[in-house]
């Protein structure tokens, strides 16, 4: 099979890379080793229960334009994704159980319960302070970037936005804790604005990006804002993605595992599937595997070698627990938030195992997600679940049972403070664990995203030493979310694209 451009892995990074290339008129193929498209967003149904694999949360894709690099690739290539709007999610934590929404005026008033007027003053000032911030990380759309030297021709319009927040770039490439100091002193908003970035890039304040912080300042809290959740959950997410890609004549293989790179003169010509075939891309090679998963597919070359040498050492963050069930929802309260944040103790840290767990009841607002008076609830522990208990353990022994058991046991436990009954109302119970990231979703330890910290790495980009590979995904872009994998994919696809084909796309999607 002969095609231009190869795309390994359908998670959502490589499907926005592919469906973006079709757009621009080139032959493309993804690769999914999985039986199901979409990576880490694939979604799945047991017993009429459909259920989201991983992402649970969504912003900025019902209206443009957005901020959302995934929304720019949505519009550039005319796909529809009907969402659900609310506002409004439970918290469970060490100050008590309320319901918060995003917006400034009602965390205010919650601010003031919990912690007095003095908090609030410094919740006022704090997002003062950022006004300028998100400004500047919006005054260059996503989809306007390419990394070649053409770069300024797509660039360029946005020169006077540029040049005018240009004294606030620089504070957008570090850390966002930083900003803190001398704003905000109280406890519980610092605490609170950690947990905000472990959920956005799955470390805390001091090593999340300013940017990423900026680009969520701007979209969870503007006017009137909403936060959506997609009609069918990640399924139509990748759907959406999947019909941009092949009404264009791109189209993606399942069951597709790539085992090797295929190089050819120095140049990425191919892959070479598991079953033997070889796919030939007469123009690029484009990975969406992480970085761990995508250097053991490159042949023994100098040029390969240099590439892992230089990026074998990105040091991974850790795994999630996952519970999947579908339960019976009779008598249940009708005014149920869809999500739920618990915290343990701040004082252990955020990001230290069992310590936040998060509660998605996605039914609660989508009803075709599970049959008539029943719903279905994902719970998980956002990234910071270690590897090493599970490394070398059998799927079908009793020792990974018991470890599942006693791993879970904090996700049943948040989730019974919400439901307290809700282990008698299982009608479907799926655990998932690191191996099992490791096994459907070709995870490398399970991990879904680089630990790089602000202000101390940068990521390394789509850009490989190696003529005609790329990489796109969470190895590439900061962040472990939706928002930076489109991005990434995004960027790669304009780099691939002519100025004139990139330029033409903004102007239809009105960036």
């Amino acid at each position: 099979m002969d095609t231009e451009i190869i795309v390994i892995g359908s998670g959502i990074g490589g499907l926005c890379c592919g469906a973006l290339l079709a757009q621009y008129g080139f032959e493309v193929v993804v690769c999914e080793s999985h039986s199901i498209p979409g990576g880490a967003a694939h979604g799945f149904e047991r017993q009429g229960f459909h259920f989201d694999s991983g992402p649970s949360l969504y912003s900025g894709l019902s209206y443009s334009p957005s901020p959302n690099p995934l929304k720019q690739v949505l519009d550039a290539i005319g796909a529809n994704l009907p969402c659900l709007t609310y506002d409004t999610w439970g918290c469970v934590l060490p100050e008590g159980h309320f319901n918060t929404s995003v917006g400034a005026d009602q965390f205010c008033e919650v601010l003031a319960t919990l912690r007095g007027e003095a908090a609030v003053r410094e919740w006022r000032q704090l997002q003062r302070k950022m006004e300028p911030l998100k400004e500047a990380a919006i005054a260059l759309p996503t989809a306007a970037v390419r990394l070649d030297w053409r770069a300024p021709l797509t660039v360029a319009s946005y020169a006077p936005a540029l040049l005018k927040h240009l004294p606030n770039v620089g504070r957008l490439t570090g850390a966002f804790a930083p900003l803190l100091d001398g704003v905000v002193s109280d406890p519980f908003l610092r605490n609170w604005l950690d947990l905000l970035c472990f959920l956005l890039s799955g470390l805390p304040a001091n090593s999340t990006s300013a940017a990423a912080v900026a680009f969520m300042f701007a979209d969870w809290y503007r006017p009137n804002v909403a936060l959506e959740y997609p009609i069918g959950g990640s399924a139509a997410l990748v759907n959406a993605l999947i019909q941009g890609l092949t009404t264009q004549g791109g189209s993606v293989l399942t069951n597709a595992h790539v085992d090797e790179i295929v190089l050819e003169g120095g140049r990425a010509a191919g892959v070479r599937l598991h079953n033997g075939k070889t796919l030939r891309a007469r123009r690029a090679v484009i990975s969406n595997a992480s970085i761990w998963d995508t250097l053991p597919l490159l042949p023994n070359t100098a040029t390969a070698n240099r590439f892992r040498q230089q990026r074998q050492t990105i040091p991974p963050c850790d795994s999630f627990m996952h519970l999947h069930l579908g339960i019976d929802a009779t008598d249940l309260p009708t005014d149920l938030p869809c999500h739920f944040i618990v915290v343990q103790d701040w004082e252990q840290g955020i990001a230290t195992p069992d310590n936040v767990v998060l509660i998605s009841i996605p039914s609660i607002l989508d009803r075709t997600l599970a049959p008539p008076g029943k719903h279905v609830i994902h719970v998980y522990t956002p990234g910071n679940e270690p590897f090493e208990p599970w490394a070398g353990l059998d799927r079908r022994s009793d020792a990974y049972a018991a470890l599942k058991e006693a791993r879970s046991r904090v996700m049943w436990q948040a989730l019974e403070a919400v439901i307290p009954e809700v282990r008698s109302r299982c009608e479907v119970t799926l655990i998932g664990t690191p191996l099992t990231h490791a096994r459907f979703l070709r995870r490398h330890r399970g991990s879904y995203g680089p630990a790089l910290r602000a202000g101390k790495a940068v990521f390394p980009g789509s850009r490989t030493p190696i003529p005609g590979l790329w990489c796109c995904g969470d190895s590439t872009f900061p962040g472990i979310g939706l928002p930076a994998v489109a991005a990434s994919g995004m960027i790669t696809a304009n780099t691939l694209a002519s100025p004139q084909q990139h330029r033409a796309m903004l102007e239809r999607i009105g960036a």
